[in-house]
């Protein structure tokens, strides 16, 4: 999945709805920290509790993705309110929209932000072994909030080989999230009769009367890339993720087997390649934009649409489809299995304890330590309620004896300030803390009347939450890439997503299917690829001794 599309993922569970959040953090402490700075380390070796607020804090920050561009800091309530009173300035670093020549400049030019915002993985174990990283051990006690809310197990798949931590995770969890499934036209699905919608051969005898029913209408949206596809095939094999399928690496006993082998993942692409043949997918499925995609689910132009996170769509469609006829808009349906496997074993999505990505503090930082407590308290209660809901006075007043938030009669009523709010911050949410806010979520929306409760929070409480796959043992497995192991990786990526796209959009037959698959494994054990599933495998065997 793209790095954007994760971030949609993660924010749209708190965009697109009513929600709230809950709780209050004084982790403030006491006194503003004293102590020489080091000026070979960047760290401080001082004892007492750094005081947001007692005196200006200002450090740089730089979003390590082509597409991020940083809001202006204090040009919204919540970030306003937060230079305010916690005397906090972020000025931005900008990417230039090409953020690998950008870090490496920077790096060169010896010119590091104070702040990384990063994907997890071998960039930061790079910025770490050339010694430009600041580890946060000696602050996780003092500032608490990380820790209690994330828990040591996180923490300590976020280390690094030296043992120590530098990672500060963002979408962080430890209970299930996230929104992949099935997204159902509802209108088109009620005049067709509601016929079974639950195994694969539901799915495509229904693609089938669509076609013939509504030649205007795509059967199934598969997105952007195809990647509706992967989400697919996890319906051909309990506790089946679709992150096996670009991992490359399917498990076996204790170690990693070829994907091109995999039974399952040969039967998805022969069920995808004939959906395709039959023209019951999206033709343009490798070459669509996603606003493209967009534009078909906000129009009801799709009978089903899967994805890694189709609430994202379907909650804007479903509130501008029912708002014109009350029959129409979205539903959502348990995820599609092949007939014989035990349903509440398919997983359409997962989660992951680290959650989506992470910010860094680098040596540049005249005081890390305030930094980091600046981090620590934007994810905890109060930092995370002023960064969704802006300050105390306009959408909530006071919390309750459980810390969440007394909404105002504002909250109800004002829904465009409170969403032009909430979509004011987004690109703020660099440290979400997700059970806060989930579990915020839906206490908020027990307390409302059926009607009145948001249709993405329904759906995630009755199913995408539900059949989501803990998958925190497979993260990190991917090599630097300048390494051996990622040289090979690379080759083997570019031989698997060339025998993806032939075997979908090329193959005339399920014989050819596997012909294709069959030529990707010969061509990718030339490459080597038996050395990085080993490689691999000594990853995840790894991470699964941190976990015990």
């Amino acid at each position: 999945m793209k790095t954007r599309s994760l971030a949609g993922k993660w924010w749209m569970t708190v965009l697109m709805v009513p929600i709230l959040l809950a709780g209050c953090s004084d982790n403030s402490g006491g006194a503003p920290a004293e102590g020489a700075q080091d000026g070979n380390n960047g760290e401080r070796e001082v004892s007492a509790v750094y005081e947001l607020g007692q005196e200006p804090l200002e450090f740089s920050f730089y979003g390590h993705y082509d597409w991020y561009t940083m809001p202006t800091w204090g040009g919204d309530l919540s970030t306003k309110w937060i230079q305010d009173n916690m005397k906090v300035n972020v000025t931005p670093v900008s990417s230039g929209g090409n953020a690998s020549q950008k870090l490496s400049t920077m790096i060169v030019s010896s010119s590091l932000p104070d702040v990384i915002w990063m994907e997890r993985g071998p960039d930061v174990e790079k910025l770490r072994a050339e010694g430009m990283l600041v580890a946060f051990d000696d602050y996780l006690d003092k500032y608490p909030n990380l820790k209690e809310w994330a828990g040591d197990s996180t923490l300590d798949m976020l280390r690094s080989p030296d043992g120590k931590l530098y990672q500060f995770p963002n979408w962080y969890t430890t209970q299930p999230n996230g929104n992949a499934g099935y997204l159902v036209n509802k209108k088109i699905y009620e005049e067709l009769g509601q016929p079974p919608l639950e195994t694969t051969d539901d799915l495509y005898e229904y693609l089938k009367l669509v076609k013939a029913s509504y030649p205007n209408v795509v059967p199934l949206e598969v997105g952007q890339s195809g990647a509706g596809l992967d989400i697919l095939s996890t319906a051909f094999g309990e506790d089946r993720p679709y992150i096996f399928n670009t991992m490359m690496a399917v498990p076996d006993g204790d170690e990693f087997t070829s994907i091109f082998t995999d039974p399952v993942y040969r039967e998805a692409m022969q069920y995808n390649s004939k959906l395709y043949r039959e023209g019951l997918i999206t033709q343009d499925a490798f070459t669509q934009k996603l606003e493209q995609v967009e534009q078909k689910v906000l129009n009801g132009q799709v009978a089903v649409y899967v994805a890694s996170s189709p609430t994202e769509f379907g909650a804007m469609g479903h509130s501008l489809l029912s708002a014109e006829d009350p029959d129409a808009g979205y539903i959502m349906v348990w995820p599609i299995h092949k007939q014989g496997l035990d349903k509440d074993r398919i997983y359409p999505g997962d989660y992951k304890q680290l959650g989506w990505n992470v910010s860094v503090i680098t040596k540049s930082a005249d005081n890390p330590e305030a930094v980091f407590a600046f981090l620590d308290w934007l994810t905890g209660p109060e930092g995370q309620r002023i960064i969704f809901w802006g300050p105390e006075g306009i959408y909530w007043e006071g919390t309750d004896e459980e810390g969440a938030p007394l909404f105002t009669e504002a909250f109800t009523s004002d829904h465009k300030g409170r969403d032009e709010l909430m979509n004011a911050t987004v690109n703020f949410q660099w440290n979400g803390n997700t059970v806060y806010i989930d579990n915020s979520k839906m206490k908020f929306e027990s307390t409302l009347p059926p009607e009145d409760r948001s249709w993405e929070t329904y759906w995630q409480s009755e199913i995408t939450w539900k059949t989501q796959f803990n998958t925190t043992e497979y993260v990190n497995l991917d090599p630097a890439g300048d390494s051996n192991e990622g040289i090979i990786s690379q080759n083997v990526f570019e031989i698997y997503e060339k025998a993806r796209a032939q075997a979908i959009l090329n193959a005339k037959s399920d014989e050819e299917v596997i012909a294709i698959l069959d030529k990707a494994e010969e061509d990718a054990q030339k490459a080597n690829y038996a050395q990085l599933l080993a490689y691999k495998t000594e990853r995840w065997q790894e991470n699964k001794s941190k976990l015990e």
